[in-house]
């Protein structure tokens, strides 16, 4: 059997086994902690290790920087298209879609597969780019969405400087954000993971260790069939994931001396699930919404973007297995743009189908022809 389905099978009986706890870890305190343990212990550890033990050359100062591009592009493509999907402009639908779906969230659903099938240097890669990606969810996300709370509250002054400054140290004292710099600082001073002392070493690779087992359970905890809810967000996942695909086709297009790993790291960091960020800054919003005395329309729809994080997860989970179970075949631009055109037609399908059915069977249109 080929090796790399090999791997996929064993990943994937990590999430049949999550699923099977799924009754043991019932209460949502239990799998806040569990993501807590991963994103505060296990994967800042793999993400030390696999920086210390790789090596970082200046030029990938540009990682951050396209991941950030990325972020941006995708915010302006889905600004002008969700309404071509019948989510109407300036709803609270509308901005709970616009602010989720240009967000990642690697820890949780790139990493894990990228240390498994490509080593330390992607996942050091993939570390470095997402801190653009940081600060996108942590900061731009953050002003996009109180930007939209201000203009649906009209009546509540702006000052929202203090929030500002408390999500940059946000951004400063996250352990991931910590780990990456600490790693840096040594990398520039030459020192390595084997220049370390032992004992240090040898428990934050055992730390390490920990990571993909425990994300792989944790979406196997996670993850829902409530298909009511699949069915009506799936379709425009998938229209993300073609979208993404498309992007990474079009670098790929003007960076053909790319290494296969390079790549791969390339075509899935950007299929990552959607941040648990952005929902954060929804959350905090909607608290705020709840307080005010002067009802007013709501700028987020919660219950959506819960279902989105929900949904978003395994299905960037389906992705990253399937990309990396054909391998080479993915590290083609006829397949990145084939596969994102096919994503975008099944996700545009319900649309379209809608749309005709509107014209060929709405009464009032009927009695106006006749």
């Amino acid at each position: 059997m080929n090796i790399a389905v090999q791997k996929t099978l064993s990943l994937l009986l990590l999430l049949v086994i999550g699923f099977l706890l799924r009754g043991k870890l019932k209460d949502p305190a239990q799998q806040k902690g569990l993501k807590t343990l991963i994103l505060t212990i296990a994967l800042p550890a793999i993400i030390f290790v696999a920086l210390l033990k790789a090596e970082v050359q200046p030029d990938l100062i540009m990682l951050p920087i396209l991941a950030i591009a990325f972020n941006v592009i995708l915010y302006f493509i889905l600004k002008y298209t969700l309404p071509a999907f019948g989510i109407e402009k300036d709803t609270s639908t509308y901005r709970t879609y616009l602010l989720l779906f240009p967000s990642l969230a690697p820890g949780l659903s790139c990493f894990p597969f990228l240390i498994e099938y490509l080593g330390d240097d992607a996942l050091a890669w993939g570390a470095l780019a997402d801190i653009g990606n940081k600060i996108f969810v942590l900061i731009i996300a953050y002003m996009i969405a109180m930007r939209w709370y201000y203009k649906i509250n009209t009546e509540i002054k702006a000052g929202n400087g203090d929030k500002i400054k408390s999500l940059l140290l946000s951004l400063i004292n996250e352990p991931i954000n910590i780990v990456i710099i600490l790693a840096l600082v040594l990398l520039s001073l030459d020192i390595h993971l084997v220049d370390l002392p032992v004992f240090i070493s040898s428990a934050i690779n055992t730390l390490s260790n920990l990571m993909t087992p425990l994300v792989l359970i944790f979406i196997g905890i996670a993850v829902i069939f409530n298909w009511k809810q699949i069915r009506k967000i799936a379709g425009l996942l998938m229209v993300r994931a073609g979208l993404t695909f498309l992007l990474s086709g079009i670098v790929l297009v003007f960076a053909p001396q790319l290494s296969y790993a390079a790549i791969m790291v390339l075509v899935v960091f950007p299929q990552s699930a959607v941040s648990f960020w952005p929902f954060a800054h929804m959350a905090a919003i909607s608290a705020m919404e709840q307080k005010s005395e002067i009802q007013k329309r709501k700028t987020f729809d919660m219950e959506l973007a819960v279902n989105i994080i929900g949904v978003s997860l395994p299905f960037a989970t389906i992705i990253m297995l399937t990309v990396f179970s054909f391998g080479e075949l993915f590290a083609t631009t006829t397949t990145l743009f084939s596969v994102g055109f096919g994503l975008i037609a099944l996700g545009i399908i319900k649309p379209v189908l809608s749309w005709f059915n509107i014209i060929e069977y709405n009464p009032t249109l009927e009695k106006e022809s006749q």
